[in-house]
């Protein structure tokens, strides 16, 4: 399956798979920006596994957003897995701000978008990872049973 082959695909998995991408390539342009701008040192406000995740992301959010452009089955469930982290990251960094003034979970940066997303990836990625394995993907690697026996 290629990118150029999206056009047979329903309109709620075209719409869904644009989602992913353009969320993942915004994370991979936040977290590239942090790094040039605060670099190894720009998470230091976190504990040292979630600054860990934050600069891995740097990798794994375009990595989930290529996966998805290919129509790979397994993107939809990288990207929940990554989403997951990135949620609990935040959450863990942002909690206490978060209990102490709840109206700072309301801006539109931050906290709230990346929960957004995540929740949105988490209800997708299995519906989207069926549709994506049901293209004749997984088909072309099974031998008829013809060929198998």
């Amino acid at each position: 399956m290629t990118a150029m082959q999206w056009g047979d695909r329903p309109v709620w998995v075209r719409c869904t798979a644009s989602v992913y991408v353009v969320g993942f390539l915004e994370g991979t342009g936040a977290h590239g920006y942090f790094l040039a701008t605060g670099g190894l040192d720009a998470y230091g406000y976190a504990p040292l596994p979630v600054q860990l995740l934050f600069h891995g992301l740097l990798l794994l959010d375009p990595l989930a957003a290529l996966m998805i452009i290919r129509a790979r089955p397994g993107g939809p469930l990288l990207a929940a897995v990554v989403m997951f982290a990135d949620v609990v990251g935040n959450c863990n960094v942002a909690w206490s701000t978060v209990m102490t003034h709840p109206t700072a979970f309301l801006r539109p940066i931050g906290l709230l978008p990346i929960t957004l997303f995540g929740i949105f990836v988490l209800l997708t990625a299995l519906p989207l990872r069926r549709a994506l394995a049901s293209s004749g993907d997984i088909e072309a690697c099974v031998p008829s049973p013809a060929e198998a026996g």
